[in-house]
C-alpha cells in the first residue's frame, strides 16, 4: 500500500508533453536522454501499477488468486523485489523496501529534471541505462565542435568541492555523483584512492567531471583503470545494444604508487588490481 500511494503520487511520465518541453534538437542530446529514461521507467511503473491492485484485489477474494500472484505476494512477504517487476526493472540487488525508496528517489530525479530544466550534476546512479547519457554527453560535445564522436572519449576530472555547493554545470562533458567504491576510499588530502578505513566496506566517491577531449592520449602513470558497474555482483550479459547489462565504462582514477603497464599497453596500479577495487552505482542495502 505504502509503495501503491508513492506510485499515485509521481504517475507515469506524459511522454508526450515531456517531447514537446524537451524536443529533440541537434546541440542537445540530452533531451532524447530524457524522453528515453521516461519511456523505460514507463514500463515498470505501469507494470507495478497494473499488478498492485490486482494482488490487493486477490487477498481479499475479488479475484482468482493465480500462481503469478502467488509468487509476487510471497516475494513481498519476505521482502523481495517481485520477479515481474525485477524483469521489468533495472539490475538491483537491493531488498524491496530498499528497492522502492531507490525507485522513487529515481523517478523523483527525472520529475525534478522535467519540472527544473538539465540537472547541473548527475546522479548517474538515477538513469536505468546510464550508457546512453554518458554517449549523449560525447555527443554534445562532438556536435558543438564539429568533430566525429569516435574521436571524443572521457577525461576524469576529480573534484574537491561537494556537489550540493556547484550552482552552475560545466562549459563541456557533466559533473557526475552517486558511485561507490569497494575496497578503497577516495582521499581528498592526497588527491588519490586510498587504503579504506577499518570496517568500511564501500565508500562514497567524490564527484567527477567526464570532460570530453578529442583524440585524447591515455595517462602514462598515476592512474587505476577502475571497473564501474551497476551492482555488485560484477557481472551481467551482453544486451542487443552491444552493452553489458552490468558493467557501464572503465573509469581513470588518480592513485600514487607504482605504475604497471597492463596487457592492452596503458597505465594501471597493481596494488588496486590486487585489491578488486571498483566503482558502482547501486549496493545491497
Amino acid at each position: 500500500e505504502v509503495i501503491e500511494a508513492d506510485l499515485e503520487k509521481r504517475g507515469l511520465f506524459d511522454t508526450e508533453a515531456v517531447s514537446m518541453q524537451y524536443p529533440v534538437v541537434y546541440n542537445q542530446s540530452m533531451n532524447t536522454v530524457l524522453i528515453q529514461e521516461c519511456i523505460r521507467y514507463n514500463k515498470l511503473v505501469a507494470e507495478m501499477e497494473k499488478t498492485l491492485p490486482t494482488l490487493q484485489k486477490a487477498l481479499k477474494g475479488l479475484v482468482v488468486m493465480s500462481s503469478d500472484l502467488d509468487a509476487m505476494g510471497k516475494s513481498i512477504a519476505v521482502n523481495q523485489v517481485p520477479g515481474v517487476w525485477a524483469s521489468k526493472a533495472y539490475p538491483s540487488m537491493k531488498p524491496l523496501a530498499s528497492w522502492s525508496d531507490d525507485l522513487m528517489a529515481r523517478l523523483d530525479m527525472i520529475i525534478d529534471w522535467i519540472e527544473h530544466g538539465i540537472p547541473v550534476v548527475f546522479w548517474i546512479s538515477g538513469f536505468y541505462f546510464p550508457q546512453s547519457f554518458l554517449t549523449g554527453s560525447r555527443q554534445n560535445y562532438a556536435r558543438k565542435k564539429q568533430f566525429a564522436i569516435d574521436t571524443v572519449d572521457f577525461d576524469f576530472v576529480v573534484k574537491k568541492e561537494n556537489w550540493q555547493e556547484i550552482k552552475e554545470g560545466p562549459e563541456d562533458g557533466v559533473y557526475i555523483r552517486g558511485l561507490y567504491l569497494e575496497g578503497a576510499r577516495w582521499n581528498p588530502d592526497i588527491e588519490s584512492i586510498d587504503d579504506s578505513r577499518p570496517k568500511q566496506l564501500y565508500t562514497e566517491m567524490a564527484m567527477i567531471h567526464l570532460l570530453p577531449v578529442k583524440d585524447r592520449k591515455k595517462p602514462e602513470g598515476g592512474v587505476y583503470l577502475t571497473p564501474c558497474y551497476k551492482i555488485l555482483s560484477r557481472r551481467g550479459v551482453l544486451a542487443t545494444t552491444g552493452h553489458s547489462t552490468n558493467f557501464i565504462m572503465w573509469m581513470e582514477l588518480p592513485a600514487k604508487g607504482e605504475t604497471f603497464i597492463n596487457f592492452e599497453g596503458n597505465a594501471d596500479n597493481e596494488k588496486w588490481i590486487k585489491a578488486g577495487v571498483g566503482l558502482f552505482t547501486s549496493l545491497t542495502y
